[in-house]
């Protein structure tokens, strides 16, 4: 290793020469930089000290003056010139400047209310000292001013004409402005009116006069019962609709003979007229409707009375003969439209049983007058309605019977599934009739239907049938508002639930990035993806605290998630001694997955000191008190990264970046650290083998090619969307259209604006440090810019003879880069010896008055 060379522009100091053992040093020029002492601890609490202290003075100060104000009177008089006057003395147990100041407020000010205003200088010391918001200072300042002001008015109108100015200076000029103004009995009024103002808002009585009872006749309650059972009548017979199938799948057909649709269709709809509804043994009943028009029927049997106009009768496969294929016309076919759900909703994981209560630790409480954003910050963009076009819906209905009949392919039955963006057409094919000869068609039908985008789906899994997706003429857009004010969004137990947009038959698609537990987004520019990518985020904001929810959000573009910059002391988590908390510089990038993996292991290590399984398990236990933070235990918040240009970093950085990814996507979901990775190139060299093993959810917009779509969702389809936040999400092995909710910049904008005006921690969340091991390697280590721990670190090891890495990081809490530097920095200053492999470094210093000796001689 070089021997650094000292410069040559340096002088030796007096000092230096007078250095008796001979060695010579250069002593260091020290700057204070202003920004870094005001972040220093040491500082806040000299303040929070100081105010503190000024508190304790104003109020000895004060009640000393209501004693000894008339001795002192006289002397107070001359003003600050008895400062001076040695030969002036005061009768107050603070002296001159004790007088003066009590004098000031007291006499001059407020009167007795100035005493209010020592706990200001007593809210602000306690918050500074403690480094946390133990009180509200601006609503205690509110108060006080307010106080101040009411008190000494009304203290000087009750109390007028004394010897001793009860309502201060400001009390006299507020009562004499108001008497002159209003006259002595209205300025009392308005006194008055003030003090009872305060105590309605404060209190809220409530004013209301008894009632009186009235007992109606004996007939009234037989005659309302009559009449109920009269309206109830006519609304049975204007609900004309027949319940067919069970349970979660039941369906509503309305009875063609009351009421027959347009273009003689079938309507199946899941949104009935009549509300009430009860389950009862696994079946799904609607309980006022029509006697004699109510008849169910089972799904399984897909059989109909024969006297009824819904569909052509069918029997069960092992009873129903096998019967020539006949050509069906287009107009004996009949649509069937559904508004309701395909399939029902995935069960939401049951809500787990509550941590013991009472003592129970609420990381809340950090920041415990924290609101979450309110729906109104978002816009609803258009109606939200779907509309249903029969006459678009009947003509592609003709179309896709026609091109089919046109190959020798007959079908049995028809329907249609309408969504914001797209329409599902479900068919039943004839007996016989292969599946592939119409998957081999998609083509001859997108030309049929003159759309784009369409997608055949054979079969679909659980149906027993084959859809074909067609382009909507007017497509609808899906409002973040709505997703984020629904019931399944607010009242949902999910850990990270994420709304990403409605599916095809118009439910709200909403998930847990917990269980996912990792997420992979791709598509093309412009096709919805930096929107997706909002979605989520704002999805998160709405339900989660700041103390239960961090981001690390990688940007290489720069400019697509600085909108989250101002919430840094809220949601962002980083490095320490980094300035910007979004990451755009790939250096940056890769420290930050390393240090993502230290906490990682950190949290592993908490996990398996605690006995628990995951997070969750954690910080239940955390939150019972069964677990000792002076062992270093802490409440666990999710960290979630985000990186928005994954294939840039991969060609900027390649397997330093692939690495950590890969090994955060394999362990990193049992401490509750989740990754959502979007890129625009989803190529095999950037979404390799190992990445997309541990990515299991997967999201699609629409791609260039077949091979881009294959690569992300090991399936077609993605290159057959339609864009503007049209996609494919793979999810536990089966792949759902959805379309993705639209949330604004502007809404961005206000919903982050919103947050960052609320109080945050006084610090972002910190990150392990992390320092690479190439740039120990590289560089030399200057002794006059050495680690801050290097003291500690030394009496350390010289007090345990023990020269080794771990020791610095077992006993000082540190992580392994750190330690090997300060190991480093000991070999080079000659503590210790070098290093001998597995053994343990020789400790070259026997005894601490040596060591204190040699630090001495190094400065």
């Amino acid at each position: 290793m070089a021997t650094k060379s000292k410069p040559k522009n340096k002088k030796p100091t007096e000092r230096s020469k007078k250095n008796t053992t001979g060695t010579w040093k250069i002593e260091k020029e020290e700057r204070v930089r202003l920004k870094e002492l005001a972040k220093d601890e040491r500082t806040w609490k000299i303040a929070g000290t100081t105010f503190l202290l000024i508190a304790v003075f104003l109020i000895i100060s004060f009640i000393s003056y209501f004693f000894t104000w008339k001795q002192d009177f006289t002397q107070i008089s001359r003003g600050s010139e008895i400062l001076w006057d040695p030969d002036v003395s005061m009768q107050n147990l603070l002296g001159k400047v004790g007088a003066l100041v009590a004098h000031y407020f007291i006499y001059r000010l407020f009167g007795i209310a100035a005493v209010l205003i020592c706990t200001f200088f007593f809210v602000v010391g306690v918050n500074l000292l403690w480094r946390r918001r133990v009180f509200s200072v601006w609503r205690n300042l509110k108060y006080v001013t307010l106080g101040m002001l009411v008190v000494s008015a009304i203290l000087a109108y009750l109390l007028p004409n004394e010897e001793f100015r009860w309502g201060g200076g400001v009390g006299n000029v507020i009562v004499n402005w108001l008497a002159g103004s209003l006259g002595y009995i209205g300025a009392g009024a308005v006194l008055g009116l003030i003090v009872i103002a305060y105590f309605i808002w404060q209190f809220n009585p409530a004013f209301s006069f008894p009632k009186k009872i009235r007992r109606a006749p004996q007939e009234a309650p037989a005659a309302a019962e009559n009449e109920t059972e009269a309206v109830a009548l006519k609304e049975q017979e204007l609900v004309p609709e027949t319940l067919v199938g069970t349970g979660q799948g039941a369906r509503l057909v309305i009875d063609p003979e009351v009421e027959k649709p347009k273009y003689d269709l079938k309507l199946i709809n899941k949104e009935p007229v009549i509300q009430a509804k009860e389950e009862e043994e696994g079946y799904e009943r609607i309980t006022v409707l029509k006697p004699e028009t109510r008849k169910t029927v089972p799904v399984e049997t897909k059989e109909t009375a024969e006297n009824e106009s819904y569909s052509e009768p069918e029997m069960p496969a092992s009873i129903k003969p096998v019967k020539p294929a006949k050509p069906v016309s287009d107009d004996d076919l009949k649509l069937e439209i559904n508004s309701g759900p395909i399939a029902p909703a995935p069960a939401t994981a049951a809500a787990t049983t509550p941590s013991e209560k009472g003592k129970a630790y609420e990381p809340t409480l950090d920041l415990k007058h924290y609101k979450k954003p309110s729906a109104d910050l978002l816009e609803s963009h258009g109606s939200e309605k779907v509309v249903q076009d029969p006459a678009e819906l009947e003509n592609n209905k003709n179309q896709i019977i026609k091109t089919l009949a046109n190959y020798d392919i007959e079908i049995q039955k028809i329907s249609a599934t309408v969504g914001p963006t797209v329409t599902l057409y479900e068919i039943v094919p004839a007996a016989g009739v292969r599946i592939s000869k119409i998957k081999n068609l998609e083509d001859d039908i997108a030309l049929s239907l003159s759309a784009l985008g369409i997608r055949i789906i054979a079969p679909i899994p659980g149906r027993g049938t084959i859809g074909i997706e067609v382009p909507n003429a007017r497509k609808t857009i899906v409002s973040m508002k709505t997703l984020l004010s629904s019931d399944k969004f607010r009242n949902s137990s999910m850990s990270l639930p994420i709304a990403l947009g409605k599916r095809i038959d118009n439910e709200n698609f909403i998930v847990d990035l917990a269980t996912m537990p990792h997420l992979l987004m791709a598509g093309a520019t412009g096709q919805g993806k930096s929107v997706g990518i909002n979605a989520i985020l704002v999805s998160l904001l709405y339900s989660k605290h700041p103390s239960q929810l961090k981001f690390v959000l990688v940007d290489p573009k720069k400019v697509e998630l600085s909108v989250y910059s101002q919430i840094v002391n809220h949601f962002l988590a980083r490095l320490p001694n980094e300035e910007d908390a979004i990451i755009t510089d790939t250096k940056k990038v890769i420290n930050t997955l390393n240090a993502l993996c230290i906490e990682m292991d950190n949290r592993y290590d908490l996990l398996k000191d605690a006995g628990c399984r995951n997070i969750k398990e954690y910080n239940a236990k955390f939150a019972a008190r069964k677990l000792n933070p002076e062992k270093g235990h802490l409440f666990m918040p999710f960290i979630v990264l985000v990186v928005d240009e994954f294939a840039d970093l991969i060609m900027t950085a390649g397997k330093e970046v692939e690495m950590p990814i890969a090994r955060l996507a394999q362990l990193a979901r049992a401490v509750g650290i989740h990754l959502i990775i979007a890129t625009q190139r989803p190529s095999v060299n950037i979404i390799t083998g190992i990445i997309k093993a541990n990515f299991p959810a997967r999201i699609a917009f629409k791609v260039s090619s077949k091979i881009d779509s294959r690569t992300i969702l090991d399936a077609g389809g993605a290159d057959q969307l339609i864009g503007k936040g049209d996609m494919l999400i793979s999810l536990n092995g089966e792949i759902s259209r959805l379309q993705c909710a639209f949330v604004d910049t502007p809404e961005v904008d206000k919903v982050v604006d919103f947050i960052a005006y609320q109080e945050g921690y006084p610090q972002p969340f910190l990150l392990p440090e992390y320092i690479d091991e190439k740039d120990l390697e590289n560089g030399d280590f200057d002794l006059d810019d050495r680690d801050s721990l290097f003291e500690d670190a030394a009496r350390l090891i010289v007090a345990n003879q023990i020269g080794s890495t771990s020791l610095l990081q077992r006993r000082m809490k540190l992580g392994y880069n750190r330690a090997g530097r300060l190991m480093d920095q000991l070999e080079q200053s000659g503590i210790v010896g070098p290093n001998q492999g597995s053994k343990a470094r020789e400790v070259l210093i026997k005894t601490e008055a040596e060591l204190q000796q040699h630090l001495d001689m190094l400065g």
